[in-house]
This record gives structure tokens, sequence and C-alpha cells, in this order.
């Protein structure tokens, strides 16, 4: 295992943090005097993955706290058991045994397997579950000596969610950050960073393009890296974003998984994610390890790297990057499946139209049910459509799960929806056009984009070489070694080994919300 005496930037090498770093003393010293003065307790990953074992009287003080305000305590709420603000009536919401989620009835889907997704709009502060990414990447440097809260500054590359939990992690932190992503992301996403960042002019830097302008951000990451005093901490090359879900969204949908079978019974077939960073991935490969589910990565059509080797741009924000993430591990994925931009478009449009939740209700689907997809974003529609994919390709039954997640709600796409609308149904989304988007995508949805075996897995894995090694100077034997997976297990015991520096960094700083 690689071990970083110094914050990488992302030609560095393999960011992997287990041990302390030999000059890091300093920099734990600052961040410890620094969370003491401010009062903050960062949460164990064991916690996350089951808050009933955080502390009573912290779980009291978030009575007291916004769920969306930039509060210490929120730190608490980075877990996927959130309770849904508007069922508690206010926006102070406790937690819930179970994960919440939703379960796609065959009317919906045509497959007769269970298709589920836990909510990712449940997490504080973003209203996506990227925030919980954000945190594994910035503890594990903070408890191994590698970041010091006052004198350096965070950067968070993205193309979205991903900033924004940066910023908001941040800002709780008293940390100085600096969000980076494509200029032509979701209006929503901006605003939303200009009014957390101190500085919007100076700590929100647009790059060109979209969604699948990634190189540049790489290259803007690289060029603010050559001042000592900014930490690049990127997503695509962070190991511990990979190792965050592993430890706290797999066992997090397990949950679900048993408490959506507990009395029917059922096999977790699959776990199917849209790869962009590749984070969420991770949460396939602990429910392939202890269930046998298989991983299913998902990608735009219009940009479909994986697949054909292809390029392009899409709208599908958060997914499919024209690159392989160097966390991905693609020798451990089991499926890829293509999804159209133009389907995750059009069906936004009919989940949030009062046309269209009234053709759902002609062709049997609960209104209820109906009214809860407004919470499936972009990406949450796309891992749906995969979803599907998957279990027309598998030929699953009705004993057969599929989980998944939803990234996001449909609120940060307000903008783009407007501009979809425009220029597809000026003159108004009427039932008819429901039911033409119902048949083409999602009764008619296709299934010929897909693959994966021995030779295509292998091919995907090397595609990875030109970015990773030829731009961002990763060293080919570390390159090579994330093909095995007993590389990967190597990783599966640092949350374990981060949650004792945790626990020893807190008792350092003495704070306490009791």
């Amino acid at each position: 295992m690689t071990n970083m005496t110094q914050a990488p930037s992302a030609s560095d090498g393999l960011a992997i943090f287990g041990e302390f770093a030999p000059d890091g003393q300093a920099s734990y010293d600052n961040a410890v005097q620094r969370f003491k003065e401010r009062n903050i307790v960062l949460p164990t990953f064991a916690q996350l993955r089951n808050p009933s074992t955080i502390p009573s009287s912290t779980v009291d003080q978030l009575s007291q706290v916004e769920k969306d305000a930039p509060d210490a305590r929120n730190l608490f709420r980075v877990h996927w058991f959130n309770e849904h603000a508007d069922e508690a009536g206010d926006n102070f919401p406790g937690f819930v045994d179970v994960p919440t989620h939703i379960e796609l009835p065959s009317e919906m889907t045509g497959v007769d397997a269970r298709i589920v997704l836990a909510f990712g709009n449940r997490f504080p502060m973003i209203r996506a579950h990227k925030v919980l990414a954000a945190y594994s990447c910035l503890v594990a440097r903070l408890v191994t000596g590698r970041f010091d809260p006052t004198q350096h500054r965070a950067i968070w590359p993205s193309t979205g969610n991903y900033a924004r939990g940066g910023i908001a992690i941040s800002k709780i932190m008293d940390v100085r950050g600096v969000a980076i992503l494509p200029e032509g992301m979701s209006r929503e996403r901006f605003e939303w960073l200009n009014r957390w960042t101190i500085n919007p002019d100076e700590d929100v830097i647009k790059t060109f393009g979209t969604e699948s302008n990634v190189k540049e951000i790489y290259d803007a990451c690289n060029e603010l890296s050559l001042d000592p005093t900014n930490v690049i901490l990127n997503q695509f090359s962070e190991f511990s974003n990979h190792v965050g879900h592993y430890a706290v969204t797999g066992p997090s949908l397990e949950t679900v998984f048993n408490h959506v079978t507990r009395e029917t019974g059922g096999n977790l077939a699959a776990y199917v994610s849209a790869s962009g960073s590749a984070g969420t991935l991770g949460a396939g490969d602990y429910l392939k390890d202890e269930h046998g589910a298989k991983i299913v990565a998902v990608e735009a059509l219009e940009c479909p790297t994986m697949l054909y080797n292809g390029f392009g741009e899409h709208n599908i924000q958060g997914i499919g990057d024209k690159h392989i993430p160097l966390i991905h591990n693609v020798t451990n994925t089991d499926l890829v499946v293509g999804v159209s931009d133009d389907s995750t478009n059009r069906l936004d449009i009919m989940f949030n139209s009062p046309a269209g939740k009234r053709v759902l209700a002609e062709r049997g689907i609960d209104p209820l049910l109906a009214d809860m997809l407004v919470d499936f974003g972009y990406s949450s529609i796309c891992n749906t459509l995969a979803a599907i994919t998957a279990a027309k390709a598998m030929n699953l039954g009705s004993d057969d799960v599929i989980m998944s997640v939803a990234t996001d709600g449909s609120d940060l796409y307000n903008s783009d929806r407007e501009r979809i609308m425009s220029e597809h149904y000026a003159g108004g989304f009427e039932e008819a056009d429901a039911n033409e988007v119902f048949e083409n995508h999602l009764a008619g949805l296709p299934t010929e984009h897909m693959m994966m075996g021995d030779v295509e897995r292998n091919r995907v894995f090397n595609l990875g070489y030109y970015t990773w090694v030829e731009q961002q100077g990763i060293d080919i034997p570390d390159f090579e070694a994330r093909r095995s997976q007993d590389w990967w297990g190597g990783l599966r015991g640092l949350a374990d080994t981060w949650d004792e520096m945790i626990e020893g960094f807190n008792n350092a700083t003495g704070a306490s919300f009791s």
C-alpha cells in the first residue's frame, strides 16, 4: 500500500493514507487546536454506517440544528439514515431505522425484478450523498497529519455535487474551500456555491465545457498544486472516496435490502451505479463481498467511454466523464450499461409534470409513489434505466433485487428542465407527450448498449492508462497494482484504522456536544 507523506496533487500518485504522515505532527497539532476552539467533533465511519451508535447527547443536539445549516453538529447527519424533512414537518429531522427508499413497481419498470433505490437527497447541506465522499476524503487527511486547516486551502474538483459537498465540509471545519467545476453545469449548483463560499469570485473556478470535460478540471488542479498551500482532494483518484462508500453506503444499502426482503426473502442480484468519480461504485464492492451481487456501472450513451472508447457531451450531470477514474475497481465490475441523456431529460419532465403524473396513474402506478419521483435527479433516473436494462440482460425474476441510489433530487435541475421544455415542448407537455415518453424511454428502453467480459474488462482497465500514467504521472506499477482484487482487499480495513485515529483526534480536541 502506497503511503504518501505529502498531500498529492493530481499527478503525485495513489492517494492512500493508512498511516500517520512522518512530517505531519505540526499539521495535526494545528488541526486539533482549531477544532478545539470551534468545538468540532468528528463522527467515525462506524457511526455513519450505524447512526444508532451516535451518543444520545449528540442526537439530542441535532433537534436544535437545521439540517442544511453550516453547523458542525451536522457532520453527524452525513449518512443515509436521515428522516425526510417534510415527514418531520420542518427541517430539523431525526434518524430513521432504515434509509428512506423507493421500490419501483413492475407497471413502471416492465420487469419482474425488484428495483430499489435509496434517496441521496436526505443528506444534509447539499441534499446529495456526495457530501459523504467529501467528508471521507478530508477526514482521512486530517487525522493522519496531512491537512492543516490553519494553512491549507481544500481544492474540490468536481462536475457538481462533490464540489458542493467539499465546500460544505470546508465551511463547517472553518477551512477555506475552493470548488472547481465545468461552467456548463446547472445554474442551481452555482447559486448554491455562491451562497456557501467565502469569496465566490475566487473560490468558484469555472473550467471549460460541461459534464464530460474533466481533463480541463485536472489541468486547473495541477496549476493550483504548484502552490503548496493548496491541497487537491481529487474525488477521481482519492481512494478514501471508495473506502467511505464501501464502509458506509454499502452496509446502509444492505439494511434497505434486508428490510424489503424481511418477509418475502430474495436475492441481492445486482448493484447499479453511474460512474462519475466511481466512488459510489465502492458500495457495490461491499455488496458483492457480502451478497455476491453483480456490479453494474453506468455511463451516458452520448459519451460512451467504457462501452466504445467513445467521447462526447451529455447532460446526465455527475456521470461519465471521458476517462476511467483511478478509484474505479474495473476488474470487479460485471456489466456496463449505456443510458441516453435524451431519456433522462424527457423522463425528468414527465416525473415533474401534472400530465406525466396522470399518465403514470393511468398505467397503474400509485400516485403517492409517483409523487416521490420528484426526488429523482438526472443521475437517479439514469440509475433506474440502467437497473431495468440490467434486469432484462440478466433475465432476473421476482425473487431478484437490484439495489441502487437516487443520487440527488430534481430541484437541482429546474433551470435545465425549463431549457429542455423550450427546446422540445414549447407548446406545453401534455398527456400525449407523456405517453410517448413512457413508451419510448421506459417500456421501449433499448438493451443493446451493454457489455463486460474478461476481454472487455481489461480493455476498460487499460483505457485508464492514458489519463493516469500519460497525463497525470502515476507510476505504471502503481497503476497496474489496481488490476488485482488482492490490492483492493488491502483497502478494506482503512475505515477502521481511521476510526481509531478519529477517536484519538476527538480525545485530543476535547470537543463535545454534551
